[in-house]
């Protein structure tokens, strides 16, 4: 890599490099930060911060279950745990599981407590 360096005041101040050599630094810099919120990740994961969101929600929620729905089974939870735990009826919530109702704020946020979820998670 060639490098032109411009001083000012007998200290350098600009480093000039051919845009080539500009665009590997850029894409080594982005290759960087990738790893490194890879790692970041990988730790919440593994320090139970977080969690990998499991492929049957994923693909429960894309053939059209609601994510409460698809997210209590894999809870290994029944209807009625979630609703008393959330302090909701069961038909209410089996309203919300079946798409025939819209939640409040308040209840699904109470749900997402009881799933160990975020609300967005929860959200369509």
């Amino acid at each position: 890599m060639s490098v032109q360096v411009i001083q000012r005041n007998g200290k350098p101040e600009w480093a000039v490099i051919p845009y080539a050599d500009y665009l590997q630094l850029v894409e080594q810099a982005e290759m960087l930060q990738d790893s490194l919120d890879y790692d970041q990740a990988k730790a919440a994961v593994e320090s139970g911060e977080d969690e990998i969101i499991p492929a049957e929600v994923v693909y429960a929620i894309l053939d059209g279950k609601s994510p409460v729905l698809a997210w209590r089974e894999v809870r290994g939870l029944t209807q009625r745990q979630v609703a008393e735990k959330a302090g909701i009826s069961v038909p209410y919530l089996s309203q919300l599981e079946a798409g025939k109702r819209t939640a409040s704020v308040k209840s699904l946020s109470a749900i997402a407590r009881v799933l160990q979820v975020t609300l967005d998670d929860l959200a369509r």
